[in-house]
């Protein structure tokens, strides 16, 4: 009796509507779900730190490498860009709309995984934009991360969608520099 895998019936299914369509649907769907899971704990996470946290007191976890600390940003890091808060729901509008136009070509999964946790970021901090105080595209994010001190001596305060950016950013520049194309093909390197 041989262990080769064979594949099932619904793989030649998936063949036949990718070689059609362009379009990998396991790669759309992975995703779709880091994106999901991404926007989901973000949320989870505001929601504990809002009810959990009182500003201006922060708690100190770790030995004091983590603080947790409730602030809302109306800016970027460090608050930058604060009096242009309405930019930053367009911009997310925009780089949500490119991974969009992007996953009909998309066929890899790793590249699946960065563009779905840059894409939850987007979305996780877009939501606060679009639906918290002080009101829609004027909205402050909830951030409560602060590294190796508290209220942003060192690092600027931070949330689960923000780290889901630095990842998948960092994800997809690796995955660039190494020559892994999001169609899942390998480019070879110049010589």
């Amino acid at each position: 009796m041989s262990n080769t895998a064979r594949p099932g019936p619904g793989s030649d299914l998936r063949d036949a509507e990718q070689a059609a369509t362009g379009v990998s649907v396991t790669a759309v769907t992975v995703l779709g779900v880091v994106a999901v899971l991404a926007v989901a704990l973000d949320q989870l996470v505001k929601e504990l730190s809002t009810n959990g946290l009182t500003a201006n007191e922060p708690v100190r976890t770790l030995g004091g490498l983590v603080y947790l600390c409730l602030w809302r940003n109306s800016g970027a890091a460090w608050s930058v860009g604060s009096g242009h808060t309405w930019v930053f729901p367009l911009v997310a509008i925009a780089v949500a709309g490119w991974i969009g136009w992007v996953a009909v070509r998309l066929r890899s999964k790793p590249w699946a995984v960065a563009l779905g946790l840059v894409l939850g970021g987007t979305l996780g901090n877009l939501g606060d934009r679009l639906f918290r105080d002080p009101g829609v595209l004027r909205g402050h994010v909830v951030d409560m991360i602060s590294l190796f001190g508290p209220d942003a001596q060192y690092f600027p305060v931070f949330n689960v969608a923000d780290m889901c950016l630095t990842i998948g950013v960092t994800l997809a520049v690796a995955l660039e520099l190494t020559g892994r194309a999001r169609d899942g093909s390998r480019r070879q390197s110049a010589r």
